[in-house]
């Protein structure tokens, strides 16, 4: 059995109590509010919390591989050890159903444990070594040695639609403390009770291991206590997923600090899929039921939904949207993440349904359940789309809207005019190469990640994978949040020039 849930924060070794609660959690199904209540971290809380993580990051940022390595495997084995306990809390909260929940857990350990192996190699650190040479004319050429050394103390805000893999020990919680900088998690109020259960996991094993308490913190809050985060001196980098709007908040808040900062922030995304001509003509049918159900997994809750298809006008393509239509047909309401992101999801699908140049295919079935709208497939006209900016903005849910195009031309047309996006997928066969390279010589402009013959959903942990992509789908292209270059956020090169040995790191030596 886990330690009882009691709705404290947890700031370094310490848990926070006080008799003012509030009722965070709620079970999104019913609508029932879950015990416990939670504590609302205040500005002396934030302020404690930094304060320890800087005492911390001096210790820290020196641990060696090993210890680091170890401390993140300790993490992902707790987690495991949490068992259905932890699985069912998260189901509670959030309605996610629990087969998803045990997948996310597993991706969840396997990042912790990826990290580990990626901090043991150490190539992260770019250690290169560029000799001196004294008879090089006019001038001798010094001794420049460089490294990459940690940023310090990093803000991280939980996502709500993954409570595990982009929350409190998630992936920029696992790639900032392999980089060596101490984490403030700012948990997210939809799933309050899973962020305790995995704070303490990552608390006792910060304990465990007899490391700086300040390492970790959980704090639990509304908007003000993320704001002090970002705001606080102590904090030298931020990790964030969500909404546009809450992003750029923290971006600004970041960048108007007396020292500012950078936020890696993962925002909105709609993931344009095109449907090539000889593809859709080989195999519509089929691409059709792929397409809602990459749509409609996790209730199309996820940054990398298929939300825009591109096409061009064909009998294919209507045999396409027919079966796409049929299969979302039989596919029933789930509930969402939270009231909020359901009533934000009800609206975007009124705005579309009652635009003069939007028609609606496909609707799924209504369960008239609490806090569930079911899918819903449009489509709109090349002309009316680049007529029109709000038909490319992103419907969070399990809304898609078909793109029909008269033309290459105006395929082109609506690919330029896309803002960036976490991915862009195509489904092409032999027939559309040439098709294929003239898209994607633009969309690689778009898109962090290209996808051929597959769908955007699902994201590799793996070395070679890109999440992230240009503004708005994230805050800065150049990063990722997910595999090894995720870590490189919350590190810095430093240059070490004519350094003697004895005060060189043990890497420039």
């Amino acid at each position: 059995m886990t330690t009882p849930l009691t709705g404290d924060l947890l700031i370094g070794a310490r848990t926070i109590a006080r008799p003012e609660r509030q009722p965070w959690a709620v079970n999104s199904a019913t609508g029932e509010v879950l015990e416990p209540r939670f504590v609302e971290a205040s500005s002396a809380d934030v302020d404690q919390a930094a304060e320890l993580a800087w005492q911390a990051f001096g210790v820290f940022r020196r641990t060696s591989p090993d210890v680091r390595s170890q401390f993140l495997l300790l993490i992902a084995q707790k987690l495991v050890a949490l068992g259905y306990e932890l699985i069912d809390r998260v189901h509670l909260e959030t309605a996610i159903p629990k087969v998803r929940v045990v997948l996310e857990r597993d991706r969840t350990v396997f990042q912790l444990r990826f990290f580990a192996h990626v901090v043991r190699e150490e190539q992260f650190l770019d250690y290169t070594i560029d000799p001196a040479r004294p008879e090089r004319l006019p001038f001798p050429k010094p001794d420049l040695r460089l490294r990459q050394v940690a940023l310090g103390p990093v803000a991280v805000f939980g996502s709500s639609n993954f409570p595990l893999a982009f929350s409190v020990a998630g992936g920029d919680t696992a790639s900032a403390l392999a980089a060596g900088c101490p984490v403030i998690v700012k948990g997210h109020p939809a799933h309050p009770g899973t962020s305790e259960m995995v704070g303490r996991a990552i608390q006792a094993a910060v304990a465990e291991l007899n490391l700086p308490e300040g390492v970790f913190s959980l704090l639990t809050g509304g908007i003000d206590a993320g704001v002090a985060l970002v705001k606080h001196p102590r904090i030298k980098a931020v990790g964030f997923t969500g909404s546009r709007g809450g992003g750029m908040a923290l971006v600004g808040l970041a960048a108007a600090r007396p020292e500012p900062i950078p936020v890696y922030a993962e925002m909105s995304s709609v993931n344009p899929v095109y449907m090539l001509p000889a593809a859709l003509e080989a195999r519509a049918e089929t691409i059709g039921e792929d397409y809602v159900a990459s749509l409609t997994v996790s209730g199309g809750q996820l940054c990398t939904n298929p939300g825009i298809v591109i096409a061009l006008q064909s009998p294919a393509l209507d045999r396409f949207v027919a079966s796409a239509s049929a299969t979302l047909g039989q596919v029933k309401a789930m509930p969402m993440l939270t009231a909020g992101i359901h009533a934000n999801y009800a609206n975007g699908l009124a705005a579309f349904a009652e635009h003069a140049y939007v028609v609606l295919e496909a609707r799924g079935i209504e369960t008239g359940k609490i806090n569930c709208t079911p899918g819903a497939i449009f489509s709109t006209t090349a002309k009316a789309f680049l007529n029109d900016p709000a038909l490319s903005h992103e419907v969070f849910g399990a809304s898609s809207i078909i793109v029909r195009c008269d033309s290459v031309d105006e395929m082109m047309q609506v690919t330029e005019s896309l803002e960036g996006h976490l991915v862009g997928t195509l489904h092409l066969e032999p027939g559309d190469t040439e098709l294929a390279r003239t898209v994607m010589e633009v969309l690689e402009l778009k898109v962090g990640r290209l996808v051929v013959n597959g769908w955007p959903t699902g994201v590799e942990v793996s070395p070679a994978m890109v999440h992230g992509g240009p503004f708005p789908a994230t805050s800065d292209s150049r990063s990722t949040s997910v595999g090894t270059s995720a870590i490189r956020r919350f590190l810095r090169p430093v240059s070490y020039q004519n350094v003697p040995q004895g005060l060189l790191p043990d890497g420039l030596k």
